[in-house]
C-alpha cells in the first residue's frame, strides 16, 4: 500500500492554503501581516524600518523580494534552527487566526505533507522547504511540509 501524499503548489491550487503566498491574515500584537510570508520574512530582520518595508508590501511575492533586497541587513540566518522555529510559528498563527484551516489540516488525516517545487527545480531554497518528484520519489528536505505535518499532530492530540 503506497502512502497518501498531498503538495501543495499555487494558492488557487488544492491545498494552496498551505503555501506561504496565500492570503490569510495573521495578526501578531497590533500589527498585521497580509500573508505569513510577508511575516516569516520580516522576521528575519531586527530593522523596524525593513520589517515594516516588508509588512507594507501588497503581495508575498513584493514582501520576499524586499528581503532579497535587504539581504545584507538579515540577522536570522536563512534555514537555520531559528528560521525554522519562526516558519513554524507563522504556520501556527496563521491556522489558530483561520480556524477552517485548522479543520482542513486536521482533515488530511496521516497524509504525507510536502510543498511541491517539482516545476521549480532545484534552485534556492526549493529543495529546503520543499520537495520534487523524481520518478516518483520525494527528493529535498521539505521542511515546510514536515512544519506541517508536525503543526497536524499537535492539533489532533490537543
Amino acid at each position: 500500500m503506497t502512502e497518501e501524499r498531498i503538495g501543495f503548489t499555487k494558492v488557487a491550487l488544492p491545498y494552496g492554503w498551505m503555501g506561504n503566498m496565500s492570503p490569510y491574515p495573521i495578526n501578531v500584537g497590533d500589527t498585521e501581516w497580509r500573508t505569513s510570508e510577508a511575516l516569516f520574512q520580516a522576521m528575519r530582520f531586527d530593522d523596524e524600518d525593513v520589517r515594516e518595508a516588508i509588512r507594507a508590501e501588497k503581495s508575498p511575492m513584493g514582501a520576499k523580494f524586499k528581503m532579497k533586497a535587504n539581504r545584507d541587513k538579515i540577522i536570522v540566518e536563512p534555514h537555520s534552527k531559528l528560521d525554522i522555529m519562526n516558519m513554524a510559528m507563522c504556520l501556527n498563527h496563521k491556522v489558530q487566526q483561520h480556524p477552517k484551516l485548522k479543520q482542513l489540516l486536521i482533515e488530511t488525516g496521516d497524509a504525507h505533507i510536502y510543498e511541491d517545487v517539482t516545476a521549480r527545480g532545484d534552485r534556492g531554497g526549493n529543495l529546503f522547504w520543499g520537495a520534487m518528484l523524481v520518478n516518483g520519489t520525494l527528493v529535498g528536505k521539505n521542511t515546510l511540509g514536515k512544519l506541517w505535518m508536525s503543526l497536524r499532530t499537535q492539533l489532533m492530540n490537543s
